[in-house]
Protein backbone atom coordinates (compact mmCIF):
# COMPACT_ATOMS: atom_id res chain seq x y z
CA UNK A 1 0.00 0.00 0.00
CA UNK A 2 1.39 3.79 -0.67
CA UNK A 3 1.51 5.13 2.59
CA UNK A 4 1.25 8.71 0.79
CA UNK A 5 -2.05 7.82 0.23
CA UNK A 6 -3.57 6.66 3.24
CA UNK A 7 -6.38 7.36 5.09
CA UNK A 8 -5.15 6.76 8.50
CA UNK A 9 -5.41 9.51 10.88
CA UNK A 10 -2.65 11.49 12.45
CA UNK A 11 -3.70 11.73 16.06
CA UNK A 12 -4.28 8.66 18.24
CA UNK A 13 -8.03 7.10 17.40
CA UNK A 14 -9.99 4.97 20.58
CA UNK A 15 -10.32 1.47 19.21
CA UNK A 16 -12.67 -1.80 20.23
CA UNK A 17 -10.35 -4.40 20.77
CA UNK A 18 -12.35 -6.99 20.68
CA UNK A 19 -13.97 -6.08 17.14
CA UNK A 20 -10.42 -5.86 15.76
CA UNK A 21 -9.55 -9.59 17.37
CA UNK A 22 -12.20 -10.66 15.56
CA UNK A 23 -10.69 -11.92 13.17
CA UNK A 24 -7.60 -13.56 14.39
CA UNK A 25 -9.50 -14.72 17.51
CA UNK A 26 -6.50 -13.44 19.85
CA UNK A 27 -5.88 -10.25 20.49
CA UNK A 28 -2.18 -10.50 20.68
CA UNK A 29 -1.78 -12.12 17.28
CA UNK A 30 -3.80 -8.99 16.22
CA UNK A 31 -1.23 -6.89 17.81
CA UNK A 32 1.74 -9.25 16.68
CA UNK A 33 0.40 -8.73 12.94
CA UNK A 34 0.32 -5.36 13.53
CA UNK A 35 3.21 -4.76 14.73
CA UNK A 36 4.89 -6.57 11.86
CA UNK A 37 2.99 -4.84 9.32
CA UNK A 38 4.27 -1.10 11.21
CA UNK A 39 7.70 -2.37 10.94
CA UNK A 40 7.61 -3.20 7.57
CA UNK A 41 5.80 0.57 6.98
CA UNK A 42 8.58 2.02 9.14
CA UNK A 43 11.51 0.60 6.74
CA UNK A 44 9.63 1.69 3.95
CA UNK A 45 8.70 5.03 4.76
CA UNK A 46 13.09 5.50 5.88
CA UNK A 47 14.31 4.30 2.75
CA UNK A 48 12.14 6.64 0.72
CA UNK A 49 13.34 9.52 3.00
CA UNK A 50 16.92 8.33 2.67
CA UNK A 51 16.69 8.24 -0.66
CA UNK A 52 14.99 11.83 -1.57
CA UNK A 53 17.87 13.14 1.07
CA UNK A 54 20.48 11.59 -0.57
CA UNK A 55 19.81 13.49 -3.92
CA UNK A 56 20.66 16.72 -2.33
CA UNK A 57 23.86 15.42 -0.01
CA UNK A 58 27.32 16.17 -1.41
CA UNK A 59 30.14 15.72 0.68
CA UNK A 60 31.58 18.87 0.39
CA UNK A 61 28.66 20.64 2.01
CA UNK A 62 29.91 23.54 4.56
CA UNK A 63 28.43 24.11 7.98
CA UNK A 64 26.39 27.34 6.68
CA UNK A 65 24.55 24.88 3.54
CA UNK A 66 23.47 22.16 5.68
CA UNK A 67 21.57 24.79 7.65
CA UNK A 68 19.55 26.51 4.67
CA UNK A 69 19.05 23.87 2.28
CA UNK A 70 15.33 24.42 1.88
CA UNK A 71 14.90 21.45 0.06
CA UNK A 72 15.84 19.20 2.99
CA UNK A 73 13.70 20.66 5.27
CA UNK A 74 10.52 20.79 3.06
CA UNK A 75 11.21 16.99 2.74
CA UNK A 76 11.94 16.55 6.24
CA UNK A 77 8.64 18.26 7.45
CA UNK A 78 6.32 16.03 5.00
CA UNK A 79 7.92 13.05 6.45
CA UNK A 80 7.38 14.50 9.90
CA UNK A 81 3.67 15.28 9.16
CA UNK A 82 2.82 12.01 7.63
CA UNK A 83 0.52 9.55 9.79
CA UNK A 84 3.14 7.22 11.97
CA UNK A 85 3.84 3.43 10.67
CA UNK A 86 1.45 2.07 13.64
CA UNK A 87 -1.55 4.46 12.99
CA UNK A 88 -1.07 3.50 9.20
CA UNK A 89 -1.14 -0.38 10.56
CA UNK A 90 -3.93 -0.17 12.46
CA UNK A 91 -5.70 1.38 9.51
CA UNK A 92 -4.81 -1.08 7.00
CA UNK A 93 -5.81 -4.03 9.23
CA UNK A 94 -9.24 -2.45 10.36
CA UNK A 95 -10.17 -2.21 6.07
CA UNK A 96 -9.01 -5.78 5.50
CA UNK A 97 -5.87 -4.67 3.37
CA UNK A 98 -2.87 -6.80 5.26
CA UNK A 99 -2.86 -10.67 4.94
CA UNK A 100 -1.34 -12.70 7.21
CA UNK A 101 -1.70 -16.26 8.00
CA UNK A 102 -0.51 -18.42 11.23
CA UNK A 103 0.94 -21.98 9.57
CA UNK A 104 0.10 -23.45 13.03
CA UNK A 105 -3.29 -23.26 13.04
CA UNK A 106 -3.51 -24.49 9.81
CA UNK A 107 -1.34 -27.40 10.39
CA UNK A 108 -3.69 -27.98 13.48
CA UNK A 109 -6.47 -27.94 10.69
CA UNK A 110 -5.35 -30.79 8.48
Amino acid sequence: MDYKKTNAPTSTVTRDLMSMAKETGNIYETVRIIGKRANEVSVEIKQDLERKLQEFSSYTDSLDEIFENREQIEISRYFERLPKPTLIAVQEFADGEVYFRNPAKEIEEL
